[in-house]
């Protein structure tokens, strides 16, 4: 059950969200045991961000979560990073210095009127 939510200052277009989704469904197979098969990709443009008190420039937080019984691996975090970093900075208008990418796992996760 891996979850990505972007938060970005500036607008998002379908086809940047259409973008972002495919880059997040490849790079979520370097956490192991996790596929595009049960990503959700959630997506909230305009959002107030300030980074370091200013707002005048583009920013985004990209939350990674995952359903795993073990944490995961820092090198998998890693991989992640480096894949999606420069399509999210292409896509969203985003410098990279302006960019947080925040990874959490989880050993309970909800689905379908029950949990793991």
């Amino acid at each position: 059950m891996p979850v990505v939510h972007t938060y970005c200052s500036a607008p998002i277009a379908p086809a940047a969200r259409e973008t972002l989704k495919a880059a997040y469904g490849r790079a979520i197979e370097a956490v192991p045991g996790k596929s595009e098969a049960w990503l959700m990709c959630l997506f909230e443009d305009e959002t107030p961000i300030y980074f370091a008190g200013d707002d005048s420039e583009p920013s985004a937080l990209v939350d990674v979560s995952v359903f795993a019984r073990a944490e995961v691996p820092s090198s998998a975090w890693r991989a992640f990073t480096e894949e999606v970093t420069p399509v999210v900075c292409r896509e969203l208008g985003v410098d990279a210095s302006r960019l947080y990418i925040r990874y959490g796992w989880t050993p309970d996760f909800g689905w379908n009127g029950t949990n793991f």
